[in-house]
């Protein structure tokens, strides 16, 4: 007696392609497509993309930010900025022998309460004492913190990518120690 093979299920042919999109700050750009079986799916999928992807400057292919899928209406999914990071490489290049690197990282509150993880890297032009390092981590933690107040979280993101936040530092910092970088490394929202 022969036995009854069981059929197979095609999961993929029941998948529907969703359109990601990017959220409002970055013109609900396109962030590709994505296939699911059903929207709830798709909620909590994390998203990385470059900046020269999402905007086509070439200049600025270093940055890499990541989203996550919000809410799905229709076809169409909705995300939100969850952070962005700096490529190990384009830190690299900044760094040269003979110069100090000074690093902060710091839990910032928006305006509107949201709370942002802050890593900021100053490199000076030549060696700096233990002392000025120590005063100008402390001067990019306080300035971070006070900026971060001033704003809300969509307007926050826009001057930390387009790097008016790290100028805003720079100007700060610099009167403690020559500098040659401010650079806003990394930040998650919390």
């Amino acid at each position: 007696m022969a036995k009854a093979r069981r059929r197979v299920r095609d999961t993929w042919k029941e998948k529907v392609w969703y359109e990601i999109l990017a959220p409002l700050d970055f013109e609900e750009a396109s962030l590709g497509t994505s296939p699911a079986r059903e929207p709830d799916m798709l909620v909590g999928r994390k998203i990385e993309t470059s900046m020269r992807e999402l905007t086509g400057d070439f200049s600025r292919q270093y940055i890499k930010l990541f989203f996550e899928v919000d809410h799905v209406s229709g076809e169409v999914a909705h995300t939100v900025f969850k952070g962005h990071k700096v490529t190990t490489d384009y830190v690299r290049s900044m760094i040269r022998r003979g110069t100090s690197r000074i690093d902060t990282i710091t839990d910032a509150t928006t305006k509107d309460g949201k709370k942002l993880n802050v890593h900021m890297l100053a490199i000076t032009l030549k060696r700096a004492k233990a002392s000025q390092q120590r005063f100008i981590r402390e001067t990019m933690h306080d300035k971070i913190i006070e900026l971060a107040a001033e704003k809300n979280l969509d307007e926050l993101v826009k001057d930390i990518i387009s790097g008016k936040f790290a100028s805003t530092i720079y100007h700060e910092a610099k009167k403690i120690y020559p500098l040659k970088k401010v650079e806003t490394i990394k930040t998650r929202v919390i």
